[in-house]
């Protein structure tokens, strides 16, 4: 299947994206709202939020370049001082921006 990137083929890309993301985001909360909430619920979901944020970040710490690993490294570190998501990502933004201006 091939879609032209000229005219209306990026807006037809853009609404079938918006369409997926939607039907997954709704179609997840109808499932679970059958799932009865119990505490190996509650600690499954909070494994997979984990598992999949080190699954997006691992790739990168490993085979990203020196601006990317060092705003991970920074982020971490900061998160584990502060303990506050916005600092710390404000930091690693700043450090991989620094990096590689210089």
């Amino acid at each position: 299947m091939s879609i032209e990137t000229a005219g209306a083929g990026p807006l037809i890309i853009i609404l079938v994206m918006a369409l997926v993301t939607l039907t997954t985001r709704w179609g997840g909360v109808w499932i679970m709202s059958f799932v009865p909430f119990n505490h190996r619920i509650k600690a499954f979901i909070q494994g997979m939020s984990g598992s999949v944020l080190v699954a997006i970040l691992a790739p990168a710490a490993l085979t990203g370049d020196k601006g990317a690993q060092l705003a991970l490294l920074t982020t971490a570190v900061v998160m584990l001082v502060f303990k506050r998501p916005l600092i710390a990502i404000t930091a690693g933004i700043v450090v991989s921006a620094m990096v590689r201006t210089f």
